[in-house]
């Protein structure tokens, strides 16, 4: 699962990572490279630990093609990763590639000028067609962009193909036709829609802000909008009558969200498209046993229904030794052979549209999000600034396991968004 982890560690952490730090002598330039130096072995650093033969897979086709391959070195425990290269910031050693996290993660680093900008990259990807506009906003700052999107992820509906063909239910276009369909299945004892009540309890929320409107949805992030506002409480109440209507799975249920959509404990559930991958290892065949469609706009007079999207980046540190390798490296990254590559490697959907996807669904999900009838918005997960967003995450748990007036659940963020807001001026 790739999301956002909160900045900071303790103490141990810090000291493990410091250690860490001064041990890694790897076979880049890190340890007396050449500094300028555009080819050769580039030192990698990921919280992606489980991806290192995936990254290692793409060696080959980096060095063919720019001479570059990666070494590198994954962590697994996130806190200890996030204080690693925090920590390496303070030193001669920082890294020449690492991965992030978009959002007030990344712009911390921006705003301290710890990693290095990526503008002409981006003007190149766009130029190419390489990437779209609104994946570029994802990674502004200011005017300018730093990193480069290392995946992309498109929250969507996934839902079981077999319960939708015994029911006669079609791919809803319309917000209505969602509101049919999900109507339908309570009716015939099937419960409609997935939730839980850790971690990621958000997906319902953003899905109802942005879609009924965008702009409201970006004023909770900046700080214009409030949660109290009337707006947004009228929106917690469709969720509060979707939720008295049994439309939502038990939120405490411990079974995995794969397999609890194989054995039809709800019909849908909405999640990032990097959800094919749990999917096929829980035994459902994309295409036969799943599929997925973009939610329609709550709000028909958008004129374009938007879209979640989730991306992580891949940085090059400013002061690092290697940080002209680590461009190049970039620079090749967004080209439509490298996400071939990648995509052949680790099976995400693409951010590239000129990158061949080989799952089916996947390449068309890639095409129709890029079709200009959708628009990009930046998941919760990543535009919400991480104090607001810990309140968040624990008050939309409670109220998937416990729904009710949704006024304390919304005070409980605001008081926290006003602290936040308030430390900002």
């Amino acid at each position: 699962m790739k999301s956002r982890r909160m900045v900071g560690a303790g103490i141990a952490a810090l000291a493990t990572a410091t250690l860490l730090l001064a041990g890694c002598s790897g076979g880049g330039g890190n340890e007396g490279g050449d500094a300028g130096a555009t080819t050769g072995t580039l030192d990698f650093y990921t919280d992606k630990a489980a991806w290192e033969p995936d990254f290692d897979e793409l060696n080959a086709t980096s060095a063919e093609a720019v001479d570059i391959t990666l070494n590198t070195t994954g962590y697994s425990d996130a806190a200890q990763y996030d204080a690693f290269i925090k920590q390496s910031f303070r030193t001669q050693k920082s890294p020449g590639l690492f991965t992030w996290h978009t959002g007030d993660s990344l712009k911390q680093l921006v705003d301290e000028n710890l990693v290095a900008e990526t503008t002409d990259l981006w003007t190149k990807a766009i130029d190419e067609g390489w990437a779209t506009e609104d994946l570029r906003d994802e990674y502004t700052f200011d005017g300018k962009q730093y990193c480069v999107p290392m995946n992309i992820a498109y929250w969507v509906m996934y839902y079981n193909k077999n319960i939708f063909e015994e029911q006669g239910i079609e791919e809803p276009t319309t917000w209505e036709e969602l509101d049919a369909a999900a109507t339908k299945l309570k009716a015939a004892g099937i419960t409609p829609y997935y939730q839980t009540s850790i971690l990621f309890t958000f997906q319902w929320f953003q899905q109802l802000v942005a879609g009924t409107d965008p702009e409201l949805y970006k004023g909770l992030s900046t700080g214009d909008v409030k949660y109290t506002d009337p707006e947004i409480v009228d929106i917690m109440n469709i969720w509060l009558d979707e939720q008295e209507k049994g439309w939502f799975s038990d939120a405490g249920s411990t079974v995995d969200p794969a397999v609890g959509l194989k054995q039809g404990d709800f019909a849908m559930i909405n999640f990032g498209s990097f959800f094919n991958g749990s999917l096929d290892g829980a035994g459902m065949v994309s295409g036969e046993d799943y599929d997925m469609f973009v939610i329609p706009a709550v709000n028909a007079d958008l004129g374009t229904t938007p879209v979640a999207v989730e991306s992580g980046p891949i940085c090059v540190a400013e002061n690092s030794k290697q940080k002209d390798l680590g461009m190049a490296y970039s620079e090749w990254w967004m080209s439509p052979d490298a996400q071939t590559a990648w995509n052949a490697a680790r099976g995400d959907v693409a951010f590239n549209p000129k990158a061949t996807v080989n799952d089916p669904m996947l390449s068309d999900l890639g095409t129709t999000v890029a079709d200009g009838s959708h628009t990009l918005f930046t998941r919760y997960f990543e535009a919400t600034p991480t104090p607001i967003l810990t309140v968040a995450l624990e008050q939309f748990g409670a109220f998937n396991a416990n729904p009710g007036d949704p006024m304390p659940f919304l005070e409980a963020i605001q008081a926290e968004a006003d602290k936040y807001w308030a430390d900002q001026e």
